[in-house]
């Protein structure tokens, strides 16, 4: 796919992952539209640090139905169409089956189920169908090992990217006759400022050792291969799940 001037959407590039994939895709030659919930600066942070451009910074909450359509609209209208999607916007709370009250949990799966998957899966309708006016595009979800390992702190969490993949794979195949394909990636954990309390606490040295790496991931290697799902790989990877877990986790 060829990218220079190319228009790519990245939910939750504030930060972290989303950041690291708005400049490895800048750099690349897309102009990029960056999202965000509530960090503004963050934000117009990630837009300073990205080369080329023009770049755009967009605020909604991907949990509101309702805003998530007018926010593609005004994406669409302000950069001229969406030809990559990079769905990356996650919450990631704790909420153990017994550490909480009933209450606290339905507050964390409706949140988490909310923002992982609903926002995710609205967002993939709304642009597949903008994309398939403008000729065709490419989408990247990014699910988690959790998926498939099972996440027992969080269990929403791990629903939610399992729900994801299988969303993924039926649009992959609903949508390829249509030009649009859909890729996942599966990173283990990574090395960001939301992970950093975990990997410095105790349970820091156990995570690492879970891959013969004796490392996580780092947020740049997460970037590069949603990069090459976006821009490079075959058409006929659409609907593939690639794990990016440093073999800490391995299925067959």
């Amino acid at each position: 796919m060829e990218i220079l001037g190319k228009v790519a959407l990245v939910t939750g590039s504030s930060r972290g992952i989303g950041r690291e994939i708005a400049r490895e895709l800048a750099a690349k030659g897309a102009r990029v539209a960056v999202h965000y919930r509530a960090d503004r600066e963050a934000a117009h942070e990630t837009l300073a640090s990205l080369s080329g451009g023009p770049h755009e910074v967009f605020g909604v909450d991907l949990a509101d139905a309702d805003s998530v359509r007018g926010f593609v609209e005004g994406v669409v209208h302000e950069m001229g169409g969406i030809d990559v999607l990079v769905n990356n916007a996650a919450v990631f709370e704790p909420h153990p089956i017994l550490g909480v009250d009933y209450g606290s949990w339905q507050e964390a799966w409706s949140r988490t189920i909310a923002t992982n998957l609903i926002g995710p899966a609205n967002l993939s309708f709304l642009v597949a169908r903008a994309m398939m006016v403008s000729g065709g595009g490419r989408v990247v979800n990014v699910s988690s090992r959790g998926a498939f390992r099972g996440e027992p702190e969080t269990p929403a969490y791990g629903a939610s990217k399992a729900a994801l993949n299988a969303m993924s794979q039926s649009m992959a195949q609903a949508l390829a006759p249509h030009g649009v394909f859909f890729y996942v990636v599966a990173p283990g954990f990574v090395e960001t400022d939301m992970a950093a309390p975990l990997l410095s606490g105790p349970a820091g040295d156990s995570i690492r050792a879970q891959s013969p790496l004796g490392r996580v991931a780092h947020p740049e290697e997460v970037a590069r291969t949603v990069a090459f799902l976006a821009l490079e790989a075959p058409e006929f990877m659409t609907g593939a799940i690639v794990d990016l877990n440093g073999a800490s986790y391995l299925r067959s």
